[in-house]
């Protein structure tokens, strides 16, 4: 072997084994059968842990938080330089075009809520019944074909092909769509869905909060009109989004939010009421006071991704998943969601059932036997999880999920999400527990409780 295949060996060795530092990571929580042990945070697609570095990089900045934008005093100069170069370090994170505009916002559901309120008059709006539903439901204002879940990549642009033919070809159009499923963490093909948009006279916004942690996304190169985010997903606290894309429709649509800082100028009329010129900007869609902290804590994540390199954190999250995918094959009472297959691509998002269980009971089992943090239920994808799940039965345990109502058939299933963050030894000790869990049951009694499954106690 020659020295520089011997020293790629060592790092991609080393690299796979090294997980990013995230807040959290030596958290220990108690269990029923007593005593404690180390947190295993398995649920990074509802919220991934803050990264070490974006948590430092903030507490680092905290003393000089200041106003932003107009202020004359040096904090609210330096906050100012901070906000509008996290917009820059985004930007070049996305590869946006030269003309795109980035807002900042709440979360990706508010990013998509803003773009249906700049839709165009009578635009149409095509989107498959498998999003989340911050990307299926913002739309219903405008004319809205629900599109059936494809079973193939191939079958979900050939679906959007056939749909888009049979519009009305001399109005606006909008496909909304996943990057990455929130439910079985499949890759959408979302290049050629792209292509066969504008094929049509379409545009295009992807959804890309399970999409960005995991992979490098690329607006340019996926030919996106836009995109958007969440930094909760990120490894990035406090609550802020992006919606970054084409600027036309953002300009030419009523602000978002009317108040300080959308408005350019303001004029009282002599009929009492005012005139209002707003900002042709991305400052037209972010009135009131931004949320600083939250942009730089996105850029910050941005940065520490880059510089960590997707290539070595796809590498690790794949041996990460082959891992878990491995572990419940050997389970035969587990069934892995899916729509495409089981060699689809995927992020590490994975939904599953297990025959003689509910989900919910199964979940909680996990929590409080191993403490392991997983999720269960429909996870805002109502129709999805219907799909997959079907007609299976599954037992109702002890604990019942929230979203069956009395006499209803439970319906929910359980999901396990990892990332940058995720050691070997919390996908190992998720993957024993259910081997244990289903040839020796739960050690403990459980009942419902507001919804919940809990421990009796």
């Amino acid at each position: 072997m020659s020295v520089s295949s011997a020293a790629s060996t060592a790092v991609s060795a080393r690299t796979i084994c090294a997980p990013l530092p995230v807040l959290g990571r030596d958290v220990t929580v108690p269990l029923v059968t007593g005593g404690e042990v180390t947190y295993a945070a398995l649920d990074y697609a509802a919220s991934a842990p803050a990264l070490q570095r974006v948590w430092d990089d903030v507490a680092a900045y905290a003393p000089y938080y200041g106003s932003v934008h107009r202020g004359a005093g040096y904090l609210s100069q330096l906050s100012t330089d901070l906000f509008e170069n996290a917009r820059r370090t985004v930007e070049e994170f996305l590869d946006c075009r030269p003309d795109d505009q980035l807002i900042f916002t709440r979360s990706t559901t508010d990013s998509l809520n803003l773009l249906a309120r700049a839709l165009p008059a009578d635009c149409q709006v095509f989107v498959f019944e498998t999003e989340h539903h911050a990307s299926l439901l913002p739309w219903q204002d405008a004319r809205v074909t629900c599109l059936d879940a494809p079973r193939t990549p191939r079958q979900a642009v050939e679906t959007l092909e056939r749909a888009l033919a049979d519009r009305d070809p001399s109005g606006p159009a909008l496909v909304c769509v996943t990057g990455a499923s929130n439910v079985t963490g499949e890759l959408w093909p979302v290049r050629e869905l792209a292509a066969a948009a504008h094929a049509h006279g379409a545009r295009i916004v992807l959804d890309a909060a399970q999409l960005a942690p995991h992979h490098p996304v690329s607006v340019r190169d996926l030919d996106v009109d836009w995109v958007a985010f969440s930094g909760h997903k990120l490894y990035a606290p406090f609550g802020s989004g992006v919606l970054a894309g084409r600027a036309d429709w953002l300009v030419e649509a009523a602000p978002y939010l009317a108040g300080g800082g959308a408005s350019r100028k303001v004029t009282r009329r002599a009929d009492g009421g005012v005139d209002v010129e707003w900002h042709e900007s991305a400052a037209r869609h972010e009135a009131g006071s931004p949320n600083v902290i939250g942009a730089y804590s996105i850029a910050s994540a941005c940065k520490a991704l880059t510089e960590a390199g997707f290539d070595t954190l796809v590498a690790r999250e794949e041996h990460l998943i082959a891992k878990v995918r491995a572990g419940l094959a050997e389970v035969p009472q587990v069934r892995v969601l899916s729509l495409f297959g089981d060699d689809a691509p995927r992020v590490g998002v994975l939904s599953f059932v297990v025959e003689g269980w509910n989900s919910s009971h199964f979940a909680a089992a996990l929590s409080a036997e191993y403490g392991i943090g997983v999720r269960d239920g429909l996870f805002c994808a109502h129709p999805l999880v219907r799909t997959l799940l079907g007609s299976d039965p599954q037992t109702q345990g002890e604990c019942g999920a929230p979203e069956a109502a009395p006499g209803e058939k439970s319906l929910n299933a359980i999901r396990v999400s990892f990332g940058a963050g995720t050691p070997d030894e919390h996908v190992e000790r998720f993957v024993d527990a259910v081997r244990e869990l289903v040839a020796e049951g739960a050690q403990w009694q459980y009942r419902t409780e507001g919804g919940r499954c809990v421990p009796a106690v």
